[in-house]
């Protein structure tokens, strides 16, 4: 089973490495935006880059050409994300063209309020997670509490 692990560069990709134990046994890869210094965490891994979006338009669009070059070469069955909007291509990609199972998890800095890219992954989620129970009003049914990553 083939995971793709989708987010951020810094402290989103630090959480999606925290969970490294519920899928260093699978076939996996990263896709993330280049950002020096954080390529010592995963430089020993398979990686895909792609540009941060940085709601702007023309970043975005090069963003979704990246996301649909690497989804289909390497058709996972299961994204995993923490976010952030770098993400969105890769979820809703991955989950209407791709059929991937969607697992995302809200970012430990959310603790009352919910993140836009988590309001949006919501409702292209499989397993959505929160890591605070204050945020599980914020979402619907589907929102989980396990704990934090860290």
């Amino acid at each position: 089973m083939k995971i793709c692990i989708c987010c951020s560069a810094g402290g989103h990709l630090i959480e999606a490495l925290q969970i490294k134990d519920a899928y260093k046994d699978y076939d996996y890869f990263f896709f993330t935006f280049y950002q020096k210094g954080i390529i010592d965490e995963i430089k020993k891994e398979r990686v895909y880059f792609s540009i941060n979006p940085e709601r702007n338009i023309i970043k975005f669009f090069k963003c979704i050409t990246d996301t649909f070059k690497v989804l289909m070469k390497e058709k996972p069955k299961i994204i995993i994300s923490t976010g952030a909007g770098f993400a969105i291509p890769s979820i809703i990609l991955g989950k209407l063209l791709f059929r991937s199972k969607i697992i995302f998890i809200e970012t430990f800095t959310r603790i009352y309020e919910p993140s836009m890219s988590g309001k949006i992954a919501y409702y292209f989620s499989d397993l959505f997670f929160v890591q605070w129970k204050q945020l599980l009003s914020k979402y619907g049914k589907k929102a989980v509490y396990r704990g934090a990553v860290f």
